[in-house]
């Protein structure tokens, strides 16, 4: 690229990334100080605990004579939603990944050891190694080059086998460790992109809604073209691979306990407080974020639908229309040299009635009256029958989440019918619904699609019903179950 098309890049970068924005800003210090530590032990908070934790470092700032402002915390929060640097979803905060990447860059500035050569050159190596037998269309060149990695492998066997065990050395220790923290670092940033692209695609298709003539066929067509653009681009296939992980129970099992083993040696001590806290909660701060991205896309494709059927769409483009109509007419006075302010009459028709005061109008009263002679007050009863009291089942909902915390640690990610499968539903819909509730305590992923249940009670009767696919793991539950709000 010339000098001119790179100038233009970066110049368009200055003006629109966010990330670049908040790095520039006068008060950027302060900004990401805040953000790195209201977020550092939760990826999102409400935003009233936000507005008060910045209240009180403003105060703070003030009396110290660091930040003369007078502007209060809640104007900056929502003028750092308006930038694109935090984002605001059932008024709870979280980060951009505009933000994200501001920080990453600030935090890697501050780091004085960020890999070797050697540990680069070996990344390359295996990447290209890998794609080199994934595009090869010379069969016996795959073949020799996946022999080759197999005597490797073997090679290394046969030394275990014989007692040879290489061990890493501790620079060598360090560099990979970091290596995975790095890699894994990006996955929350892309999974914040794909938020923002469905975003887009909801604004764009309203738009595009508004100002033409668009069938219902087209706006799904475009649905369906843009959402297999979103699903190809990197945040995408970052999105749906770990997707894929967290429906497979055995990858996602295998990297959740690799990842607890690799944090209980030696060498997580290489590793900063915030970095070791990070990899720790890894899966379960990735589930969080494709729950958000299921609830986002879920609400675009339901705003969109109600916004199609209710005739909004309509509406508006008649708005816009009569808008255009109205700029049209101003434009030709103003160059038909007409004195836009000059007084001018009008004349309304108001119709044949004429009324001089208020108090003239008389309100016809109805000619016939309700008859509540032979209406008899009734109460409802204060304390339930002893039939009612014995048709209840006694349901601890704390029970059933340390059941699930259970099943979920030993078999996996499972849903609602997954669970239920193991523990079958012994005290009816009492009991299901405390399943349920757990669920949507832990915040689990709601899938798109709804899952059909058959529960029993004690009496002996089979119920058959319909909930929704919430998808749990053992990562989303506190460590302390007690912290659960039921």
């Amino acid at each position: 690229m010339s000098f001119q098309g790179l100038q233009a890049t970066f110049r368009r970068l200055h003006a629109d990334s966010a990330a670049w924005k908040l790095l520039r800003a006068d008060n950027a210090p302060y900004i990401l100080a805040f953000i790195a530590d209201v977020f550092a032990d939760e990826g999102e908070i409400p935003f009233s605990r936000a507005r008060v934790r910045l209240d009180a470092e403003i105060e703070r700032l003030r009396e110290l004579g660091i930040w003369e402002t007078e502007t209060m915390a809640g104007t900056y929060l929502n003028q750092w939603i308006s930038a694109g640097w935090l984002r605001e979803l059932d008024d709870k905060l979280s980060k951009t990944d505009a933000c994200e990447r501001a920080l990453r860059f600030c935090r890697a500035l501050d780091e004085h050891s960020t890999g070797t050569t050697a540990s680069h050159l070996r990344i390359v190596q295996e990447a290209v190694r890998d794609l080199a037998v994934a595009i090869s269309p010379n069969v016996d060149e795959r073949v020799t080059l996946l022999e080759y990695r197999k005597a490797e492998l073997q090679r290394e066997i046969d030394e275990l086998k014989a007692g040879v065990v290489r061990e890493l050395g501790e620079q060598q220790q360090r560099e990979r460790i970091r290596e995975i923290y790095q890699l894994a670092s990006v996955l929350t940033g892309d999974f914040r992109r794909v938020e923002d692209e469905i975003r887009q695609l909801d604004k764009d298709l309203r738009v595009q809604l508004i100002e033409g003539g668009t069938t219902r066929g087209d706006v799904l067509l475009s649905v369906m073209e843009r959402e297999a653009i979103l699903a190809s681009t990197d945040a995408g296939s970052a999105f749906e691979g770990f997707f894929q992980l967290l429906c497979d129970q055995n990858r996602y099992t295998e990297l959740s306990d690799q990842l607890r083993s690799i944090l209980s040696r030696p060498i997580a001590q290489q590793l900063t407080p915030a970095q070791h806290q990070f990899l720790a909660q890894l899966m379960r701060e990735l589930s969080r974020e494709s729950e958000r991205v299921f609830q986002v896309r879920r609400r675009t494709e339901e705003g969109l639908r109600a916004y199609i059927e209710s005739g909004a769409a309509n509406e508006n483009r008649a708005v816009d229309q009569l808008l255009a109509k109205l700029e049209k007419v101003a434009v030709a006075l103003r160059d038909g040299g007409c004195d836009l302010r000059a007084e001018t009459g009008l004349d309304l028709p108001v119709g044949p009635l004429e009324l001089s005061s208020p108090d003239s109008m008389r309100l016809k009263s109805p000619d016939e009256k309700l008859d509540t002679r032979g209406v008899q007050q009734q109460e409802n009863a204060r304390e339930p029958s002893e039939q009612i009291l014995q048709s209840l089942e006694s349901v601890r909902v704390r029970e059933v989440a340390h059941k699930s915390y259970v099943t979920l640690c030993s078999k996996g990610p499972l849903t609602i019918a997954g669970l239920l499968q193991e523990h079958p539903v012994q005290a009816g819909l009492e009991e299901l619904v405390a399943y349920v509730r757990v669920a949507k305590a832990v915040k689990a992923a709601q899938l798109d699609h709804t899952e059909q249940v058959s529960i029993g009670d004690k009496g002996g009767v089979h119920l058959h019903a319909t909930v929704p696919a919430l998808l749990l793991s053992a990562e989303l539950f506190p460590e302390n179950l007690d912290e659960l709000v039921l």
